[in-house]
């Protein structure tokens, strides 16, 4: 039975050693994968990685020469990259800019529908404002960076490329190289130079919001791929075609360890210890240096207590040094700022452990550049760490020939709207679909399908291009598009249609599988909606529908006797066991991408009725037994999945899974009248915070703590030590929150009129606004707003205060990303929290969730 990953040569166990060409052999050796960290050794050593991209002397005397005519502001200019809504030409000038971004759903103007003239016009300006030599500026060429993360992701009408997930399942390292190709040549017709990708994740926890960017749990996959994907966005020397005008800069990220966090937590705290970091984390890093990437870019994550950011041993001794890396590090969507100490626009930490650019899409980021100025002249930022990160700077620009290029409107494919989404594009993108699809069961074999049925196509995914495309599509968060948003794709249901119309069947859209004359077989389309980083982050693996009648759908139509096929649309594998019974046929089909009538060209048979492609994908990640099974990875100590790493069925294969599986799923725990959270104390396993304007987290863990910008203690109310006084000093914003590392699932308090109730003492009214929050996790939150409530108290003695869950509203707080009201209350990290920037003086005592409290109680 032909249902395991085949152990093609590219991903023997010995992949690390024959991709890490040049290596010294007693380094590159790389140990098989393990479920836990190995254990600690007096000294870990890292690979020295050689490059296929070599120092040349005539590059590095060039450096040096522009090095030394460059003034210090000239230099530090290069060290900053702001948002291009943030940025104009005159800026470009006067800061000396050396590199610009733009960030998921940002357009030239703001504009969703930007024309490729208008992407050209904007580089334009960037870039002549750049290499003007006027008033003696030495006139460095900029770039602009993008995340094309699975194609051109911001630019409508571009090719959308199944997600990483996806990709992992076809086990084919070529097909990534022709990836990176194309997705290189649909950049260059922006103008853009520079790809934040690939994404090099080894993701450990598939409760991680950014799994579906990972190509594998496992590194072997990942290392395999990484070294391709390079190859195909920058080139290769060897075919005389390196930074040509059709390829870019890539960039591997997010190093290191973005993919092993605690709970699967964005941007938390990545687990194992140092061996387990190298051996699990450090394989598309070791892969993709070896193929000449020029950039690295920072994990927000942390490693043994240290933000990456910040991350000097890592950052400097690590990756520069023992791994040999002469490129440049660059940060993530200021992520410096989460370092002790540092704000977005005073970070001079950052640089001197390793960073070489900032990324700071703040409106302010001239202060970080004056900052900047200031610290080198000061001597806190060194005068040779500075020319190091610049000297790196530079050698990226000259390898990739920014200098000699000339300006994006006169590079061969600048504005090419024949090239954008090219019939030779999508090809490619339908053979990605086609072979990332993972054929989980085929009950009877009902696949393949006659095309000369009447096929009832059905549920909210059929004929919906902004669902199978997933995150990162048009918009950051792949939200809020419609099929037009697409133009040029196909939708699963236009692929079906068009197979099966063409054979002189009948395929009818009914997404809520109605129908008139019943078909002679259903094909459900149905699963995740998009989400990216954050947002994406989940408490468990139970697949929770938006619709919940998909299951019914999917019980109504096998009742009537229609063979259903499922196709289940997600970014990670989930515990579907429900679905799973509920179907004749079930395929993971990930995120598809805009070519969704590769899903037709295997699950149907050719004219001639035979197999027209058989199924080739293969899982790269464990698919979960139960809803709380994880993490769950290849080589764990007791590993039980329900299919294994590996697992994929083909045509030939005879199914024996039935329709039995556990349906039971996770019990959820009945939900307490009343949930103390704090009470004298923290109730376990809530712990008391408080976060200042420097990101200086600290625990309360003794009578008086202190951080930049706020302080509490313990004080007396009715008993010893009974309540917490907290007082913010107005040098920026604070906040104190009552927090816990494992999401708590609130969904039973969120459904019965549930309320926080709190004791308050306000001895000095807030001077800004301040908002109580309920928090799950980094630019996760809802916040009310209860400055005029907290004003209103003050002297008034104790107040208790009752915020029914209802007044909460459903989204991230930052960025205004809507979240489903479920979705949201499963993942609570931060029940009670209080956040202002100003001066405040207020005392709290017993913290609570009181079912039924909320009742006919208005909203502050």
């Amino acid at each position: 039975m032909n249902n395991k990953l085949p152990l093609r040569s590219l991903v023997s166990g010995a992949v690390l050693l024959s991709l890490l060409v040049g290596c010294d052999s007693k380094k590159a050796e790389a140990p098989a994968p393990a479920a836990t960290a190995p254990a600690a050794t007096a000294k870990v050593e890292w690979p020295h990685i050689d490059s296929v991209i070599k120092k040349d002397p005539a590059v590095e005397a060039r450096i040096e020469e522009l090095l030394a005519k460059m003034t210090l502001e000239e230099k530090v200019g290069q060290l900053v990259q702001p948002e291009i809504k943030d940025l104009t030409p005159e800026d470009v000038k006067q800061y000396h800019v050396g590199s610009v971004l733009n960030g998921g759903g940002s357009t030239p103007g703001g504009n969703k529908y930007a024309s490729l003239q208008d992407w050209v016009k904007m580089a334009d300006g960037f870039y002549n404002a750049s290499v003007d030599k006027s008033n003696g500026r030495i006139g460095i060429p900029i770039m602009w960076g993008t995340d094309a993360v699975h194609g051109l992701g911001n630019v409508v009408g571009a090719t959308l490329f199944p997600h990483n997930i996806a990709l992992g399942a076809t086990n084919n390292p070529e097909l990534l190289k022709e990836i990176g190709r194309v997705t290189a040549r649909e950049i260059a017709v922006t103008g853009l130079d520079w790809d934040f990708s690939p994404t090099v994740a080894v993701a450990r926890d598939d409760r991680w919001g950014r799994t579906y960017e990972s190509w594998s749990e496992d590194p072997q996959i990942v290392g395999a791929f990484a070294g391709k994907m390079v190859e195909g966005l920058q080139g290769e020397a060897s075919a005389n075609n390196l930074f040509s005008n059709d390829h870019v800069i890539a960039t591997a990220k997010h190093f290191i360890g973005d993919g092993g966090t605690l709970n699967g937590v964005d941007r938390g705290p990545t687990q194992g210890d140092e061996a387990h970091l190298r051996d699990i984390h450090g394989a598309g890093y070791f892969s993709a240096i070896g193929s000449g990437v020029q950039v690295v870019m920072a994990s927000f994550t942390s490693w043994d207590g240290t933000r990456m950011h910040g991350h000097k041993y890592l950052l400097t001794d690590v990756l520069k040094g023992q791994m040999g890396f002469d490129g440049l590090v660059v940060g993530d969507w200021s992520g410096h700022s989460f370092i002790p100490g540092c704000t977005a626009l005073n970070c001079p930490q950052s640089l001197m452990a390793g960073l070489d650019i900032y990324m700071v899409p703040e409106t302010k980021w001239k202060e970080l550049y004056n900052n900047l100025v200031a610290q080198a002249k000061s001597g806190e930022i060194t005068a040779e760490r500075l020319d190091d990160a610049v000297r790196r700077i530079l050698r990226v620009k000259i390898r990739a020939g920014l200098f000699e290029k000339g300006a994006p409107s006169t590079r061969p494919l600048a504005g090419k709207k024949e090239v954008l989404g090219a019939p030779e594009h999508r090809a490619v993108a339908r053979q990605a679909v086609r072979e990332s699809l993972v054929l989980l069961k085929n009950k009877n074999n009902v696949l393949p399908l006659n095309r000369k049925q009447k096929v009832l196509v059905a549920g909210d995914g059929a004929d919906n291009i902004g669902k199978q495309a997933g995150g990162w599509s048009v918009t950051w968060q792949g939200t809020g598009n419609k099929n037009s948003d697409f133009p040029g794709a196909t939708s699963i249901y236009a692929g079906i249609n068009e197979v099966v119309s063409a054979a002189g069947g009948k395929a009818t859209l009914s997404v809520d599988g109605s129908f008139k004359e019943k078909p002679d077989v259903a094909i459900v389309v149905f699963g995740e909606d998009p989400y990216a980083e954050m947002q994406g982050d989940v408490g468990m693996l139970a697949y929770k529908p938006r619709n919940p009648a998909d299951l019914e759908l999917l019980k109504k139509l096998r009742s009537q006797g229609i063979p259903v096929v499922s196709l289940f649309i997600s970014g990670r594998p989930l515990w579907v066991n429900r679905e799973i019974n509920s179907s004749d046929a079930f395929v993971a089909i990930w995120q598809p991408g805009t070519e969704g009538a590769g899903v037709a060209d295997v699950i149907f048979k050719n004219a001639e009725g035979a197999v027209n492609n058989d199924f080739k994908g293969r899982l790269s990640f464990s698919w979960p037994r139960h809803p709380d099974q994880t993490p769950l990875n290849r080589g764990d100590k007791n590993y039980d999945p329900l299919f294994a790493y590996g697992f994929g069925l083909s045509y030939a294969d005879k199914d024996t899974l039935a329709d039995n599986l556990s349906e039971d799923g996770l019990k959820a725990a009945e939900a307490l009248d009343v949930l103390e959270i704090f009470n004298r104390r923290p109730i376990d396993p809530w712990q008391l915070e408080i976060i200042g304007f420097q990101n200086d987290l600290v625990v309360m863990n003794s009578k008086v703590v202190k951080a930049s910008s706020l302080s509490i203690e313990a004080v007396d109310k009715e008993v010893q030590e009974d309540a917490r006084r907290v007082q913010w000093n107005g040098t920026g914003s604070g906040q104190v929150a009552l927090s816990v590392a494992n999401r708590q699932d609130f969904i039973n308090y969120y459904n019965s009129d549930s309320a926080l109730v709190f004791d308050i003492k306000v001895d000095a009214v807030p001077s800004a606004t301040t908002y109580l929050r309920l928090g799950c996790g980094s630019y996760c939150a809802s916040d009310i707003d209860l400055t005029e409530k907290l004003k209103g108290f003050s002297g008034q003695g104790w107040q208790t205060v009752t915020v029914p869950f209802k007044c909460y509203p459903q989204s991230g707080a930052n960025f205004g990303v809507t979240q489903p009201a479920e979705e949201y209350w499963t993942q609570i990290l931060q029940p009670f929290s209080l956040i202002t920037s100003g001066t405040l003086d207020i005392t709290f005592a017993k913290v609570s969730v009181v079912k039924g409290a909320g009742k006919d109680v208005k909203c502050p």
